[in-house]
């Protein structure tokens, strides 16, 4: 391989080319623990396209995968090294190039942080709406790359909603320029949609052009407690059914109230279920939205409903629910899943994990995205313990088969990542998969790119 690693360092500079396993270890796998990973033979940080095109030809040349990686904050093992492969990080073409108020959108390469996006144009007055729980370290070509989600998917949609165009490299090193600057365009085939979401197994994405929205008005914030879970799921129906769009609806079970409150030292007030729900529209329609919630939520039985205006306040109450994952690391390590179902089938959900977790003997928590169905159940173990580490895992797979049984689907926003392959399969059926299977081949006939995402490549 001496050959291939020559070309790359003269692409991208020696000091950019990783070979020390030392170094390179920490770039074999996200954060997700179940997922296979290699070693990879290199890892490369190119700074710009041209640099990204003389890598793909130099490993196309050499037939050798390349494996596209942004932070490595996935959950689903897209970005895991295979053995053998080039790992291109795309961490340092991190360059927001324009900013466009006038046209409510920016283009900016896919290094670049969620967060760091999100501040740049609010100076602006506009608002990127994708916000991953991550948002403030994961990069924006990750989240393309998995099509993320968000605390705010219920009334601002995933990433494939703010995109407007991509440039891509693909297998053959030429550069392909998706999409539009345009509010509408249906000229041609929607390529864009079709890269984001594809976990780099058909391309890598080097810049991205994304709509903007106008900065919403400061969010009031709504918290109400049940005494079931089956009474919270009826005041999210309740909510859908009426129409009523918050910005934010999450949802958190028992076991995440208990391990929040031990961690913040709070007493939340919830027996089975807490709903958080946030209004972005300001003023009166906004006192209005949450006056119908709170309505809907009084109707489901709710124990207490509580509203306020209070930036302060809400943000308080939001920590609580942004502060499950952490706190759930009291109790030991923590394995997340990710399930969507319809939204009246959110209890059904929480009542299934609870039956999970009494059969394998392990806590799972479920919080999620109320209002879009996705869930996140997360089962903690001990890390150490084989036993516990394999019950982890079969609990994984009980939530995942639990999800497409309510006429959900295995994955709402993380992805298949090389952890979910035989469940895509089950979802999508064996025409669904040979559609996908010929997109790849067409694309990437010699399966250069992430080998072994998503479904293998028969």
């Amino acid at each position: 391989m001496e050959p291939l690693l020559a070309e790359l360092r003269t692409a991208v500079g020696a000091g950019a080319v990783l070979t020390d396993v030392d170094v390179t270890a920490s770039y074999r796998r996200d954060m997700m623990p179940l997922a296979p990973h290699g070693q990879p033979l290199a890892v490369v940080l190119p700074t710009s396209t041209e640099q990204v095109q003389a890598v793909v030809r130099a490993c196309a040349a050499a037939r050798t995968p390349i494996v596209p990686r942004g932070a490595g904050s996935g959950l689903s093992g897209a970005a895991n090294a295979v053995e053998g492969c080039v790992v291109l990080v795309t961490t340092k073409m991190n360059a927001i190039l324009e900013i466009d108020p006038d046209n409510r959108l920016a283009v900016v390469e896919p290094g670049v942080v969620n967060l760091d996006l999100r501040d740049a144009v609010e100076k602006h007055g506009l608002f990127y709406p994708p916000d991953p729980s991550s948002y403030d370290w994961c990069t924006i070509g990750g989240n393309l790359s998995t099509n993320a989600g968000g605390l705010c998917c219920v009334k601002y949609g995933v990433t494939t909603d703010s995109v407007l165009g991509l440039d891509v490299v693909l297998a053959d090193g030429e550069l392909l320029r998706t999409g539009r600057r345009t509010v509408k365009g249906v000229a041609g085939y929607d390529l864009t949609k079709l890269f984001v979401g594809s976990e780099g197994t058909l391309g890598v994405i080097t810049r991205a052009t994304l709509a903007l929205r106008p900065l919403p008005q400061a969010p009031a914030t709504l918290v109400a407690a049940f005494g079931s879970t089956a009474a919270a799921g009826v005041a999210v129906s309740r909510v859908v059914t009426e129409g009523i769009v918050p910005s934010l609806m999450e949802i958190m079970d028992r076991t995440s109230i208990k391990a929040v409150e031990q961690y913040l030292k709070t007493d939340l007030n919830a027996d089975a279920a807490l709903l958080l729900c946030q209004s972005d529209s300001g003023g009166e329609a906004g006192r209005r939205e949450l006056a119908a919630i709170e309505q809907a939520c009084v109707a489901a039985g709710a124990d207490l409903v509580y509203a306020t205006e209070d930036l302060s306040e809400g943000r308080d109450l939001l920590t609580a629910r942004r502060a499950v994952l952490t706190a759930l690391e009291v109790y030991g390590a923590w394995l997340t899943d990710d399930v969507c179902v319809p939204r009246t089938r959110i209890a059904d959900l929480i009542a299934g994990c609870e039956r999970i977790s009494e059969s394998v003997g392990l806590r799972i928590a479920v919080v999620g995205h109320a209002g879009d169905g996705n869930m996140h159940p997360t089962i903690v173990y001990d890390p150490s313990s084989a036993d516990e580490f394999a019950r982890a895992q079969r609990a994984f797979d009980e939530i995942l088969g639990l999800g497409l049984a309510l006429g959900g689907t295995i994955t709402g926003e993380h992805g298949v990542g090389k952890i979910k392959r035989e469940w895509l399969a089950k979802e999508i059926g064996p025409v669904g998969l040979r559609v996908h299977r010929g997109i790849k081949r067409a694309l990437d006939p010699e399966n250069l790119f992430n080998p072994g995402s998503m479904f293998e490549l028969l």
